[in-house]
C-alpha cells in the first residue's frame, strides 16, 4: 500500500499508473511566479497530472515519497516540445536580439524592466577554457561560519562590483540582468523566432546556475585581487543554517543588505523549507525535523533517477519548462519565496525571477543549490548527469572577470575540481537518514477542506532489482479543480507522510 496525503484546497481523485514516464513534474510549477502573464492564450480550468510519454522514450520516473507543490495560477501540463526526432542542443542566444522579457508578473504590479545585459555589436565570444590545474582551489564557506576578516573581504568585493560603471558587464547591475534575461524569456532560441530560452524547469537548471556563480565569484575575486576568494553558501540543509544568514542582515550600510526581504524572517527566525506563504506554528525542533525529512525526500527517496533530480530534457525547438527536478521544486523555490518581501507586489526581490539576483543572498542560496548537485555526484555517481549530447553540447554566454564574452557548454560545468572550487566540509549530512514513517489512510475522492489520507493499492509488488532499475512506479493525481485561477494557490501532496506530520496547517 502507498499512503497518500493531500492537503486542503481542492478536490482530487487518485489512481496508480505503471509504468510512468513523465509524471507530476511536467507541471509548470514555480513558487517564484505568483502570477505569470504569459499563458500562451490558454485559460486553465483544471489540472490533470497524468503519466505521459515525452521525448526520451521509456525512461521511468519515481515519485514515491515526493512532495508535489502546485502553483495553480501557473500550473498546466507542459507541451512536450517541438523538437521531435530532429532535436539538437540549444545554442547560445544572439545577445544583439534581446527583447522585453515575457515571463514577468502583471504589468500593473511590476515596474518597467529591461533584462538585457550590455552588449556591443560585433563582440566575438571565446570558448571556455578551465583554469589551470595549478591555480588556487577556492573553498566556498558556509555563510553562518565565516569570520570577520572574510566578511570584510566579501563586503568590499560586492561594494566594488556595485560601483563599477553601469554598462560594465561585470557590474552588479549587469550581473542580475544576466539571470533576468535567461530566466524571463528575453532571448529567443537560435533558429526558432518567438520561442524563448528558459533555463528553469528543465535539465539546464543546475549547470547554467553553476557557471553563473562561477563567473560571478571570479569577478568578485578579481576586484579585490584575491584568486582564492570564494562565495559563501547558505547551509539551509543543516539545522545550524536553517535561518536567514546573519551576514546579509548585518547592517543597512552593508553591500550585502537588501531592504526588499521578508522582515519577519530575519535571523534567528527558523526557515521552513516547505514554505507556502504562511509560517508554521509547530515548535522549532519539529520544523527542523520536517526540514530534514524534506531534504531526504528531495535528495534520496524522490530523486533516484536523474530526470527526477536534474529536470526534464529540453532541446532546440522544444517548448520551455518541460519539468523541474526535485531540488528546484523544493527547497530552491520555497527558499526564494520565504526570503522575498511580502510587502512588494510580487514578492521582490528574491521571490520573483526578474528581480531575484538583485539580492546578494541569491548567490549564497544558489551556492547551496549547487552544493546539492555536488553532493548528488557522491551519492549517485552513475545516475546524476546525462550522456545526451543535447545536454552536454548546449551552450550559453557569460562575461568573465576580464569582461570577455565566453561561450560555455554544459559539459564544461560537470567537474567542480576542474573549475577549481569546492565546499567547506561542515560534517555529516544530517538528512541522509531522515526517512519519514507512514501513517493511516482515509478515502478519496473528497473536497479538500482539510487534510485527507487515502491508501492506494500498488498494481505490482515484489518487483525484481532489474525491474526497479529499468522503471519507476508513480502515483498519479488527477482531477484537481480550482475555481479561481487568478489566485495564488499551493497544494501539498505527501506520499507516505508521517502520521504525526502537521500537514493540515501547511
Amino acid at each position: 500500500m502507498e499512503s497518500i496525503n493531500v492537503a486542503r484546497g481542492a478536490s482530487v481523485t487518485p489512481r496508480m499508473a505503471l509504468p510512468c514516464i513523465s509524471n507530476l513534474q511536467t507541471l509548470h510549477y514555480n513558487l517564484l511566479l505568483h502570477r505569470n502573464r504569459k499563458t500562451n492564450g490558454r485559460k486553465l480550468r483544471s489540472v490533470s497530472c497524468r503519466a505521459s510519454a515525452g521525448r526520451g522514450g521509456g525512461r521511468g520516473l519515481d515519485r514515491r515519497d515526493v512532495l508535489l507543490g502546485i502553483g495553480a495560477a501557473a500550473a498546466m501540463v507542459a507541451t512536450q516540445g517541438g523538437g521531435g526526432a530532429l532535436a539538437a542542443p540549444i545554442q547560445a542566444p544572439d545577445l544583439g536580439h534581446c527583447d522585453e522579457p515575457v515571463d514577468l508578473p502583471d504589468p500593473d504590479t511590476a515596474p518597467e524592466i529591461s533584462c538585457c545585459p550590455t552588449y556591443s555589436a560585433g563582440t566575438v565570444a571565446v570558448d571556455f577554457t578551465p583554469p589551470p590545474a595549478s591555480s588556487p582551489l577556492r573553498v566556498r564557506p558556509a555563510a553562518h561560519l565565516v569570520d570577520i576578516a572574510y566578511l570584510a573581504k566579501y563586503e568590499r568585493a560586492v561594494s566594488l562590483m556595485k560601483k563599477l560603471p553601469a554598462d560594465d558587464p561585470r557590474s552588479f547591475k549587469q550581473q542580475w540582468r544576466v539571470h533576468c534575461a535567461y530566466c524571463d524569456g528575453a532571448y529567443d532560441q537560435v533558429g526558432f523566432p518567438g520561442l524563448e530560452i528558459q533555463i528553469h524547469s528543465c535539465w539546464f537548471f543546475f549547470p547554467w546556475h553553476r557557471m553563473y556563480l562561477y563567473f560571478h565569484e571570479r569577478i568578485l575575486g578579481k576586484l579585490i585581487g584575491d584568486e582564492t576568494f570564494a562565495l559563501p553558501f547558505w547551509n539551509w540543509d543543516a539545522p545550524a543554517g536553517m535561518s536567514f544568514p546573519a551576514i546579509y542582515a548585518n547592517c543597512r550600510l552593508s553591500s550585502l543588505y537588501d531592504p526588499r526581504r521578508n522582515q519577519a524572517h530575519q535571523p534567528p527566525f527558523p526557515l521552513d523549507l516547505n514554505y507556502n506563504g504562511t509560517d508554521p506554528t509547530i515548535p522549532e525542533d519539529q520544523l527542523i525535523d520536517q526540514n530534514l525529512k524534506i531534504m531526504y525526500r528531495q535528495m534520496i527517496s524522490g530523486a533516484r533517477k536523474k530526470e527526477l533530480f536534474m529536470g526534464h530534457p529540453y532541446s532546440a525547438g522544444d517548448q520551455p519548462k518541460p519539468g523541474a527536478g526535485t531540488v528546484e521544486f523544493v527547497p530552491h523555490n520555497t527558499v526564494h519565496n520565504w526570503t522575498g518581501d511580502p510587502r512588494q507586489p510580487n514578492g521582490e526581490d528574491m521571490g520573483m525571477f526578474y528581480s531575484t539576483a538583485r539580492d546578494p543572498v541569491f548567490f549564497a542560496h544558489h551556492g547551496n543549490v549547487d552544493r546539492m548537485w555536488y553532493i548528488r555526484h557522491g551519492l549517485f555517481p552513475r545516475d546524476t548527469d546525462f550522456a545526451d549530447p543535447d545536454w552536454l553540447d548546449a551552450t550559453f554566454l557569460f562575461y568573465d572577470e576580464e569582461a570577455r564574452l565566453v561561450r560555455v557548454r554544459v559539459r564544461d560545468s560537470l567537474d567542480e575540481a576542474a573549475l577549481r572550487y569546492t565546499y567547506q566540509d561542515v560534517g555529516p549530512l544530517p538528512w541522509l537518514n531522515a526517512k519519514p514513517s507512514t501513517g493511516p489512510a482515509g478515502a478519496l475522492p473528497g473536497t479538500l477542506d482539510k487534510t485527507v489520507r487515502v491508501a492506494l493499492t500498488r498494481p505490482k509488488t515484489s518487483r525484481s532489482r532489474k525491474e526497479k532499475d529499468a522503471e519507476e512506479e508513480a502515483p498519479v493525481i488527477e482531477g484537481i479543480e480550482v475555481p479561481d485561477h487568478s489566485a495564488y494557490v499551493k497544494f501539498d501532496v505527501f506520499v507516505n507522510a508521517p502520521e504525526n506530520a502537521d500537514v493540515a496547517s501547511r
